[in-house]
């Protein structure tokens, strides 16, 4: 008997505590927002029930802790929960319609945005829009049609608002697409994509903590319970702020401050300044984890080895000197933030490395874990051996590339495609590795991360199945292994007396569902802190 009791007593089937060793349990007892005692009979901890204890008995359950999606961006999400849902189109002419549905409800001269997790490849026509397709959707309001996080398509007026000409400078680390008559066509890339976006309008707060309230919730309901927002800026991160006061947060969020887009040391100092107000936040909610850095481009200019499968004189694009980053990541380190740097094709892998070696010679007694790599997607077996011995660990992203394998085989070719994502490699050769989705670049989903691990399945079917894990391992990655690289061990990622009652509940056992059937399982619910963010309510 317990004479203080319980907030919450679940009983299940199994209670997966991901303890090494430890048999299933059978009731788990949550008091305050932390896990109280477990059990491994379902009546064990009936001692702890009291008039104010809420109850789930779900005899036929599955609990294992809550994930983590150690590399998203559910800003992105937030922001354009309102936007112009063109991932759903499948022709280019859907999409443009969808464009002009939106443009004959908005006012003149308003802003239209889109939804960003999508891909061209998907479409019929297997490619983007140009801004005179876009012209045509609308040129009575500038439009802004994102594709994850390296890419713009504007039309006309946007272009004219933002001042941009045949005549304008291509930023450095940038594109300014043209067509094959060299006038504009409205593509933005990497450090091009401000010319225009910074003439956006902000969305208010009020929308702001809608878009988050509904995004959070959407994560939440996959069984998503702690996102690594991986490009937060300063506006950002008071937006998040403002959403957790409100209670409208359905997610934890570790956010890294944005630094794509500066190319000095001098205005990565700046930004650090501005982050001395959030260094000593303790919210077990929201807090910054560090700084984000862009080595390399994405889908279509990631920095390789080899020239491109598409355009043999093409290599991708650095966004940094070497020099010149490791000079800004010591900045940073210097005031005690980590550093996660998107590292995406072989070269800017090896590039890092350098970079981060010389940080690690130059500051020795680092903590563990305070440069990560984003990505590493090309890292080959040495590069593997050199990030284990330097003590740098890697997020990885199987729903990126199950999204996105037929655009990076356009660029890449196929051996790349399959090489990406070496989740076998990276585990046997002793990495410290957590795993996540890139939204909106790939879906988030807690199973659908683990399925695609465990089956190496893409859009043009499976790939590099040599790299795919266990059902175990692929659970691991995005539980104990990401508490972990969080430095949140301590705190989060088994089921153990003491940890943050972080719990997903799942009507079937996750490791014995099948196929695509594990790719679509969600949670029945969600819970952080023993409060439900997804799925009924228990009785009392």
């Amino acid at each position: 008997m317990n004479d203080h009791g319980a907030d919450l007593l679940v009983r299940a089937a199994a209670v997966h505590t991901l303890v090494p060793g430890q048999e299933p349990q059978r009731a788990l007892a949550v008091r305050g927002d932390r896990i109280a005692a477990v059990s491994s009979d379902p009546q064990g901890l009936d001692g702890w029930v009291t008039a104010r204890t809420r109850v789930l008995d779900l005899p036929g359950a599955t609990v294992l802790p809550a994930f983590d999606d150690t590399h998203t961006h559910l800003v992105f999400a937030g922001h354009s929960a309102h936007f112009v849902p063109v991932h759903q189109a499948r022709t280019l002419a859907e999409f443009l319609d969808l464009i002009r549905q939106r443009a004959a409800t908005t006012p003149e001269g308003e802003w239209i945005r889109t939804t960003t997790n999508w891909q061209e490849l998907h479409l019929a026509e297997r490619r983007m829009p140009t801004a005179a397709e876009l012209d045509r959707a609308t040129d009575r309001h500038p439009v802004l049609v994102k594709r994850g996080g390296h890419n713009d398509v504007v039309n006309s007026y946007a272009l004219r608002l933002a001042g941009i000409t045949e005549d304008t400078p291509v930023p450095v680390g940038g594109v300014i697409g043209r067509d094959a008559d060299g006038r504009l066509n409205g593509r933005l890339i990497d450090n091009a994509l401000g010319l225009v976006e910074r003439h956006v309008p902000a969305q208010n707060r009020a929308q702001r903590i809608d878009g988050l309230r509904l995004a959070s919730g959407r994560y939440a309901a996959t069984g998503i319970g702690t996102v690594r927002d991986c490009a937060v800026s300063l506006d950002d991160y008071a937006a998040l702020l403002a959403a957790r006061e409100a209670g409208a947060l359905h997610t934890r969020v570790r956010a890294l401050v944005s630094a794509l887009g500066l190319s000095s040391t001098a205005q990565v100092e700046d930004l650090l300044d501005a982050m001395e107000d959030w260094r000593y936040g303790a919210d077990p909610g929201l807090r910054v984890w560090g700084v984000k850095f862009g080595l390399d481009g994405g889908l279509e200019a990631g920095a390789t080895e080899e020239p491109y499968a598409c355009d043999h004189t093409f290599s991708g694009t650095l966004i940094w000197e070497p020099d010149a980053l490791a000079e800004a990541v010591e900045a940073v380190v210097r005031r005690g933030w980590r550093v996660g740097t998107h590292a995406y094709g072989d070269r800017a892998v090896r590039i890092l490395l350098d970079v981060y070696e010389r940080v690690l010679r130059n500051h020795p007694g680092l903590p563990a874990g305070t440069l990560v790599m984003e990505h590493g997607g090309l890292a080959g077996p040495e590069q593997r051996a050199r990030a284990v011995a330097l003590g740098v660990p890697v997020t990885i992203q199987q729903p990126l590339l199950h999204d996105t394998a037929d655009v990076e085989r356009e660029f890449w070719g196929p051996e790349r495609v399959a090489a990406l994502f070496p989740a076998r490699g990276w585990l046997d050769q002793g990495a410290l590795v957590a795993a996540g989705s890139d939204y909106p670049v790939g879906r988030f989903g807690a199973m659908r991360s683990v399925w695609g691990m465990t089956t190496r399945q893409t859009v043009i079917g499976v790939q590099g199945p040599e790299h795919s894990v266990t059902y175990g391992e692929a659970l691991a990655l995005h539980t104990t292994q990401a508490a972990r690289l969080l430095g949140e061990e301590h705190l989060r990622g088994t089921l153990t007396p003491g940890r943050l009652a972080d719990l997903t509940i799942w009507d079937q056992d996750p490791a014995r569902c099948p196929g695509e059937a594990l790719r679509d399982l969600n949670p029945t619910h969600t819970l952080l802190g023993g409060r439900l963010v997804h799925g009924p309510e228990p009785t009392a």
